[in-house]
């Protein structure tokens, strides 16, 4: 399965780390936030890499070249920062089939393979990371509700007035269906082609898509203090299983 990642916008909210780092190459714990990224990826088996860049996008390419640890990179450019939904518009060419979709602005230590497990059991149309957070975090993200079968049944980006705290995690894996969606998408009050906008879509004209709960931790990369975050918990993850591995010559004796 192809791998989408977006890495397109300026991470204004991450100034000063971003004023002369596009976002993707702001380090987390010693790497940049794409190496987390596609390392999560390469465990997943992604057999290509699909990269939108956009904001100082050549700093990107010249640090990963044309491929990652032998998957091959391809990239898209994202001329203007108009939306995920626009974002995704760029890659419609390179994608052949069903595809995952991370957001290059998040870390995760989280149950990815069951996400990428039922699209490819189930043959949904999409399947979803979703996180529960609490209620004045929600407006941050965006929101969706989900009825008795665990599918996806709105939608809503980033809205003043919540109506769940069930979030997407920015992690996604799509049919090709979603590019007929993405190019009817019409600009919102923000003036972006919002993602949402185009699931929105997908689930009035009957396709199904499942939310699976995530089980581990992500962090949305999107102020400083969220680095500081994600470098905490990955250290943290890194020294329980230092605790874990067995001592070189112990015994049970």
């Amino acid at each position: 399965m192809q791998a989408v990642v977006l890495a397109a916008g300026r991470g204004t909210r991450l100034r000063p780390l971003t004023e002369e780092t596009p976002k993707g190459l702001v380090e987390v714990d010693g790497r940049p936030i794409l190496t987390h990224c596609f390392d999560r990826l390469e465990a997943l088996d992604a057999e290509e890499l699909i990269v939108v860049i956009g904001y100082r996008g050549d700093d990107i390419v010249d640090h990963y070249g044309d491929e990652f640890r032998g998957i091959p990179i391809t990239y898209a450019t994202q001329a203007e920062q108009l939306g995920l939904a626009d974002a995704l518009n760029t890659v419609e060419a390179h994608v052949d089939g069903e595809f995952m979709l991370m957001l290059g602005d998040n870390v995760f230590e989280a149950n990815l393979e069951d996400v990428v497990r039922r699209q490819r059991e189930s043959r949904v149309d999409a399947a979803f990371l979703v996180e529960e957070v609490p209620y004045e975090e929600a407006s941050r993200y965006g929101v969706c509700d989900t009825n008795e079968y665990g599918e996806i049944t709105d939608v809503v980006e980033k809205p003043d007035d919540p109506p769940s705290n069930l979030v997407m995690t920015g992690f996604y894996t799509f049919s090709p269906a979603i590019f007929h969606a993405t190019r009817l998408v019409e600009p919102s009050d923000r003036g972006e082609y919002e993602l949402s906008d185009a699931i929105d879509l997908l689930i009035r004209s009957g396709r199904t898509i499942d939310a699976i709960g995530l089980d581990g931790w992500r962090i949305d990369v999107g102020y400083p203090e969220d680095r500081d975050e994600a470098e905490r918990l990955l250290r943290a993850a890194d020294d329980r299983r230092t605790a874990a591995e067995p001592i070189e010559g112990a015994t049970d004796d």
